[in-house]
This record gives structure tokens, C-alpha cells and sequence, in this order.
């Protein structure tokens, strides 16, 4: 444990090779963004790309923009830049619909590969979506599927002979725990079974590898580390190896080999692009191609390690000044098995949330008990971190979380 005060946090700033990076970013003043992990902020670009978009494209030249402004190209140069960031090669990635509809095409393929076998295996504590898909999908089947819940920090135990697929967050949304995908991945195709690895909460937070890992499909979203905005399209990705093999089961006609041709009957086009549905949504996609820029030139190795300096900085600093108020932190010290957040259990977890919101200290709750603070080193300076836990002990020695409107319950927490 190191001993931090101001002084302290002001000097790892001077020191920080990654603070020149948080100009690429319009945060408002005043504000801790401590829920990247959520919805990234704003990077700059962002609007006047929109503007340009609007007014000149859309306007201007309406539907011949698809051909003279290479709208069609979208979601394969975002699945280039996302490809560099996941270890994965350009041709194996594409921006794509949601997280939600790309786990099922990614559980649908991975089961036609497996013929044989009738379980899809998932974590009981995965993200609720995760777990409903593949309940959805083994439903819609008929009677000889079945989803299984297993262990998330010991998944191997749960896997046998009729294990097809396995669907795994490789970072826990509530605890940040994080998983080691080479080892997990070869593991589970030791037992004859393929993977699936959801990156919500791993693309943009750290280095990925998912060739080095010999993984066979993944998705992820776009709107969190990645900083694409509200609803922002998510990404998909399947190895090489596995995909002109089958053809995954949306079979919209931006998916055939010839979409112009409008034939009566499907042709899946080879590679990637059969993954594509339907017309991808423009705006939201324009928006997350220039927030992408704001990695260029990063080096995600360096973020990993300014990651689990904050991420340490801040355990440290709730433990030391806040712990007599019962904060029990949820996430793992061990700086190797953990995301980019840091999460603590409290029975009053929920109104303590919202009196940091209200004195701008952004973090979010999870249920039952979880506050939940993302750590993204690209804007997040050491000071950010001193002033966060010092307003939380200021909330707590005061009681000031304990107001009748703290505890209302909003639609969104």
C-alpha cells in the first residue's frame, strides 16, 4: 500500500505518459467520470463528423452519399480499427448490429459446428443478456438444447461431452474479475467444445489477444470503452478458420454475396461479411468510427498498467480513508486478474451512489449492493482519484448520502 496524499497523485500525474491523451476527449468541467465502463464521454471530432454528416452528406447528397461518401465501407474500416485493438486481423472483425443479436449469431454458428452436441454453457453471474440469448436461442431449438450455469472464475468444471459452445465475459461487469482467455480458451477446446468471449468490458480497457488466444468467436460493444455514444453499434468477430464453414442464421440480404443482384434465394458472401444483417445505422456508425481515433497512437499496454496504478491507487485510498464505514471491496487485488474498474460492496450502496453523482463524482450502482467505478487512463488523471475518495469520505463522515431523494430508486442506475 502506498502512502497517498495530493502532493503524491499530483507527481504520478507529471509522470504520466498517457495525461497528453485526455485533450482527445470533451469532458465537462468539474466532472470525475468514474463510468467509462458504462458509457465512454464525448471524444473530440465526434460532433462536427455528425454536423458534417447532416448538413453536407445526408442533405446534400442524399442517397448517392452510400457510393461518394463510402457509407456501404462503415462497418468493415471500424472492424480494422477495432481489429488492432483485439489482436484479431482485419478481415475477422466487423461493426454490426448490438451485442445481443451478435451473441446469438455467434452461439447459432458455434452450435453448427458442433452438431453433436446439445448445451450451451454460460456463468450464472454473466450479464443478464448473455444468459438470456442463449436461453432464448436453445428454446427456439426445440427440446434437445439446454443452457447450463457454471462457475465464472472456475468455468472448466462445468464443461463435459455435451458441451457445444461456451459463452464467457471475459471481464465481470459487477466485480471486474477478469479471465485468462489463452488458458480458459485451450481448455475448453481440450474438452471438444468452442468459445465465445463477450469483450464489453475488455476492448479499450486493455490489451486483448484474441489470435494469440486461438479464440474462435467474440463480440463486444461499442459504447463503452470504445466511446461510440448512447446505443452505439457493437462488433463481432469469428476466426478465419471457421468462417465460411456455416452460415450464421440472420440472413439479411447485406449478408448475400451479391446484395444488388436481388436474387430470390440467399448466397451467403464469403468471410466476415456474411455476418451483416440488415442497413447499418449511419449516424451511430459515423459517430463511433471518429471516437475510435482517439486510440491512435496509444499504446494498450501502457493503459493496462496506468489501469491498475488508478485501480490500485483508489482500493488503497477507500480502504484507508472510507473503511470504517463499511465499504467491502468486491473486486480482486490482484492487479492481473482485474478490468479496468473496481467495485465495493454496501447495504446502502444505491443512495452513497447517487450523493457522488449529485456532487459530480460519476460511478454507477449494480444490484444488490455494488457501487461500480470505472478507471479509463486515456482522461482519468492520479488527482481524479484523490478527489473521488475524498468527496466520498466527505459524504460518508457527513451522512450526507442518507437525504430522502438519494434513495429514490431512478429508472436507470
Amino acid at each position: 500500500m502506498k502512502n497517498w496524499d495530493l502532493t503524491a497523485a499530483r507527481a504520478a500525474d507529471r509522470k504520466d505518459d498517457l495525461a497528453r491523451f485526455r485533450s482527445r476527449f470533451e469532458l465537462p468541467d468539474g466532472v470525475i467520470y468514474l463510468d467509462g465502463n458504462s458509457l465512454g464521454p464525448l471524444p473530440v471530432g465526434v460532433r462536427e463528423r455528425i454536423s458534417e454528416l447532416i448538413d453536407n452528406e445526408w442533405r446534400n447528397s442524399l442517397i448517392r452519399s452510400w457510393n461518394a461518401h463510402d457509407w456501404s465501407d462503415l462497418p468493415f474500416e471500424i472492424g480494422r480499427k477495432i481489429a488492432k485493438m483485439i489482436g484479431a486481423e482485419a478481415d475477422e472483425v466487423v461493426c454490426v448490429d448490438s451485442t445481443s443479436i451478435n451473441i446469438f449469431k455467434n452461439l447459432s454458428t458455434a452450435l453448427q459446428l458442433r452438431p453433436d452436441r446439445q448445451v450451451i454453457a454460460t456463468p450464472k453471474g454473466n450479464f443478464p443478456t448473455d444468459i438470456y440469448i442463449a436461453e432464448g436461442l436453445s428454446k427456439q431449438l426445440g427440446g434437445n438444447y439446454s443452457v447450463r450455469l457454471i462457475d465464472h472464475e472456475d468455468p472448466i468444471a462445468g464443461i463435459d461431452d455435451d458441451v457445444a459452445v461456451v459463452l464467457l465475459t471475459q471481464t465481470d461487469y459487477r466485480t471486474g474479475y477478469k479471465l485468462d482467455m489463452t488458458a480458459i480458451t485451450q481448455a475448453i477446446h481440450d474438452k471438444g467444445a468452442l468459445v465465445v468471449w463477450d469483450l464489453a468490458h475488455s476492448a479499450g480497457a486493455f490489451p486483448v489477444d484474441l489470435n494469440g488466444a486461438k479464440a474462435d468467436f467474440a463480440v463486444g460493444c461499442g459504447y463503452k470503452y470504445l466511446n461510440g455514444g448512447p446505443g452505439a453499434p457493437a462488433f463481432l468477430y469469428v476466426a478465419k478458420r471457421h468462417q465460411n464453414l456455416v452460415e450464421q442464421p440472420l440472413a439479411g440480404w447485406h449478408g448475400h454475396a451479391e446484395p444488388f443482384a436481388f436474387e430470390s434465394h440467399y448466397r451467403p458472401a464469403d468471410g466476415i461479411l456474411r455476418n451483416i444483417c440488415g442497413t447499418s445505422p449511419i449516424l451511430s456508425m459515423a459517430s463511433l468510427n471518429v471516437a475510435l481515433d482517439a486510440f491512435e497512437g496509444v499504446d494498450m499496454q501502457m493503459v493496462q498498467n496506468k489501469s491498475q496504478a488508478l485501480c490500485d491507487m483508489f482500493i488503497d485510498l477507500v480502504e484507508s480513508r472510507c473503511g470504517e464505514f463499511g465499504f467491502v471491496l468486491a473486486t480482486t487485488r490482484d492487479a492481473g486478474r482485474r478490468g479496468s474498474q473496481v467495485s465495493f460492496h454496501h447495504e446502502n450502496g444505491y443512495p452513497i451512489m447517487q450523493a457522488l453523482i449529485a456532487r459530480d463524482v460519476i460511478g454507477d450502482f449494480r444490484a444488490p449492493d455494488i457501487l461500480r467505478f470505472g478507471f479509463t487512463p486515456l482522461y482519468l488523471s492520479f488527482e481524479d482519484v484523490w478527489n473521488a475518495v475524498e468527496i466520498l469520505h466527505q459524504i460518508m463522515e457527513s451522512g450526507n448520502w442518507d437525504q430522502e431523494r438519494f434513495h429514490i430508486r431512478a429508472a436507470v442506475t
